[in-house]
């Protein structure tokens, strides 16, 4: 039976699937399985920027990944979850 708890990257909410094919990568070269490889490689943070800028860079690819959603309302979704995602919460 196939776990229920769907893995999510703590950086940018994306779903991570099944296999580590998209997880990052620790300094050391081994798999990090709490962010994915775009926003974490070789042990360190891809992405600069600030919360409310990976929202704005994460939400037109959150809309085209589920149909009938406008970009406003993935934003808005967004800022109710990423401040509860690792790379975010205070």
């Amino acid at each position: 039976m196939k776990e229920m708890n769907q893995r999510f990257c703590q950086c940018c909410g994306m779903p991570m699937g099944d296999t580590e094919e998209l997880y990052g990568t620790n300094a050391d070269g081994t798999k990090n399985d709490e962010y994915c490889k775009y926003c974490f490689e070789k042990g360190r943070f891809t992405f600069t920027g600030t919360m409310e800028e990976m929202i704005q860079a994460c939400a037109p690819n959150m809309a085209a990944a589920n149909p009938g959603m406008s970009q406003e309302e993935a934003r808005a979704a967004m800022l109710q979850w990423f401040p509860t995602l690792k790379r975010w919460k205070q």
